[in-house]
């Protein structure tokens, strides 16, 4: 019985003790752990960042210094994440030489380790990026619109940003920064931060982001841009031969802001502008904070797309305000994101026109379900990225199933009740980041403690696939799309008299989703009506080019290999080579299109597609 006692005692004891060291490191734990960045900013994080950087498109690389002014919270070594980047010198803020050493790491890159002084609160880095640093990409005049100047943009998230700045490149650490941008004469550069409308004699531009962002927001881009103001704190960028075009269907942009901050809040980063990029963009869009980078793609002539722009504003919110904490949180930014673009859109446009836009989102996480497996651990909302990339947890579970659930939660409650509480939710977490765990904590709460049923949150976030009860868009317009279709399948009508002369992108969207195995006449038939193949509709081409592979309709392969070389944009490459690597023949024809169509892409897109083609 001693020994027994004795035993139970020295447990006793350890677990004490253990209990100490645990609650310490919880004390101390301001930065959530992030298995994709080295750093360690719950031992030294940085606060505030300078740049003074050179653009250099003769060698395609930036060059300059990084300022860090730091905080300091235990020990003395202060890690950067990099990749790529060659260290020249690393320096005190007085100019005195620091110890320093690279670590070499694995995909994600490596590590600087700097030694600091017990005294030291700032550190100067001299470096310059890699000429494929891949972040970065960089435009030959013959790739932009204009035909006349190189163009340059970065893309950060989720880990590149640690490509063109040796960066804590983790979304658990935000940020301040200031930057001097010297860039070629005749160009203009401009930041996620406060920005110029036109060119300088100097060639070397200012930029300050007061609020604190998480790193992989820092964004840049340099070319021949001009400026159109759309009101009186939004505008738009774009080269010259296609601003007024951009101008015209972003011209809701001031309504969308208005109906944002009518439903969750002030818009707490002054502007709001937005960036049209060359074509070569990977994404739809980007919500760097007060300057979205968007793709041309959107650019459709009847402001039928612009709901990418409500989108990307509301990240202005829930992503740039509130940020996901890792990217196994990144629900937290997207299926916010998702169910506040649509309730902006409702605003709007109105329900009808809103639930189209549900019923495609819902269209297309049953597709991701169902490639990735029911079952998938990746169909959870809670992800384990670890040792994986992060961009692996990009797909329609953390943007459309977020939604769902956040929708089922506004049903359980109450559209008034749940309102409230995102204002507050954005409110009361401003500037801070977000763990899921966290959230449910905040949820329980804040909104369901009253609840007599609860809804069954652990289903929703931690297991894989949707629950039995999920929400079900269902648009009444797109019934009628539905019954037009069938009466041209019946051959009950031609193709030329279907009633569908006010159609949005959104009907001829699910008209066509909902075609099935076709012939050549039938395909033919649609063409000759429609005009698919020679569409400027990027959603509507990219849709009819990946049913053109489907039924062997070949009058459409040369227009969509011009549309897989000049497009960038991830969304709309990966089903048409996938569906293209499906038969030996098209995946041949598909490489040699990739001959010629990858350097026009982003990293982001090439690794993807690679994987895709198996190409080498």
């Amino acid at each position: 019985m001693r020994v027994i006692l004795g035993l139970l005692a020295i447990l006793m004891v350890g677990c004490a003790s253990n209990n100490e060291t645990t609650n310490t490191k919880k004390e101390m734990s301001k930065y959530a752990e992030d298995s994709h960045s080295y750093s360690m900013p719950n031992e030294v994080a940085v606060k505030h960042l300078t740049l003074d950087l050179n653009v250099d498109f003769e060698n395609r690389i930036l060059e300059g210094k990084a300022l860090y002014n730091l905080e300091r919270n235990q020990g003395n070594n202060f890690i950067l994440d990099l990749d790529g980047i060659e260290i020249a010198s690393v320096t005190d803020g007085a100019g005195q030489e620091l110890e320093y050493k690279i670590v070499a790491g694995n995909e994600m890159g490596d590590a600087l380790h700097i030694s600091l002084q017990d005294n030291t609160k700032e550190v100067s880095v001299s470096y310059k990026t890699s000429s494929n640093a891949s972040a970065l990409l960089w435009l030959n005049p013959e790739q932009t619109l204009g035909k006349t100047d190189p163009f340059l943009f970065t893309q950060g998230q989720a880990i590149l940003t640690r490509s063109w700045i040796p960066i804590q490149d983790t979304p658990s650490l935000r940020i301040t920064y200031d930057a001097k941008i010297t860039v070629p004469e005749g160009l203009l550069a401009i930041m996620s931060a406060t920005n110029p409308q036109d060119l300088n004699d100097s060639s070397t531009y200012s930029f300050r982001m007061d609020q604190p962002i998480p790193p992989y927001l820092m964004a840049l881009a340099v070319g021949n841009l001009k400026f159109a103001s759309l009101g009186d704190r939004s505008g738009v960028y774009a080269e010259p031969a296609i601003l007024d075009e951009a101008a015209y269907e972003f011209a809701d942009v001031e309504k969308m802001i208005d109906a944002a901050e009518d439903l969750y809040g002030p818009y707490r980063w002054e502007r709001y502008d937005i960036l049209v990029l060359p074509p070569s963009f990977p994404f739809g869009g980007m919500e760097n904070p007060r300057l979205t980078f968007a793709t041309p793609t959107i650019i459709a002539g009847d402001r039928s797309l612009t709901s990418l722009i409500a989108h990307e504003l509301a990240h202005s919110w829930s992503g740039n305000l509130v940020t996901n904490a890792t990217w196994n949180d990144f629900w937290l930014n997207e299926g916010f994101t998702v169910y506040f673009e649509k309730r902006i859109m409702e605003a709007i446009y109105g329900k009808d026109y809103a639930e189209m836009l549900n019923e495609l989102g819902q269209q297309d996480l049953m597709h991701t379900i169902n490639e990735l497996g029911e079952n998938s651990a990746d169909t959870k909302l809670k992800l384990n990225l670890d040792d994986r990339n992060p961009d692996d947890g990009m797909t329609d579970i953390a943007y459309e199933k977020g939604y769902l659930f956040l929708r089922s939660l506004e049903e359980a409650v109450g559209r008034e009740r749940f309102d409230q509480f995102l204002r507050n939710y954005f409110d009361q977490n401003a500037f801070k980041t977000m763990t899921t765990e966290k959230f449910i904590e905040y949820l329980d709460k804040n909104l369901l403690a009253e609840l007599e049923t609860k809804p069954d949150i652990e289903s929703w976030i931690y297991e894989s696939g949707l629950p039995e009860n999920y929400p079900h868009p269902q648009s009444t317009l797109f019934d009628k799309v539905d019954s037009t279709r069938a009466s041209w399948e019946n051959e009950e009508i031609k193709a030329s008299e279907l009633a569908v002369s006010n159609w949005s992108t959104h009907e001829w969207l699910h008209f066509l989703r909902g075609l099935n195995d076709l012939d050549e006449s039938k395909m033919a038939e649609l063409d000759a009506a429609f005009g698919f193949t020679n569409s400027g509709n990027s959603e509507i081409a990219a849709e009819w080019f990946e049913l053109a592979i489907k039924n062997d309709y070949e009058e459409a392969y040369p227009k969509m290999k011009e549309f897989l070389v000049r497009v960038g944009r991830r969304k709309f490459l990966k089903p048409l080579y996938t569906e293209l690597a499906k038969d030996p023949d098209d995946l041949s024809w598909a490489k040699e299109v990739y001959k010629d169509a990858r350097p026009n892409y982003h990293s982001v897109s090439t690794e993807t597609i690679d994987k895709i083609l198996n190409w080498s």
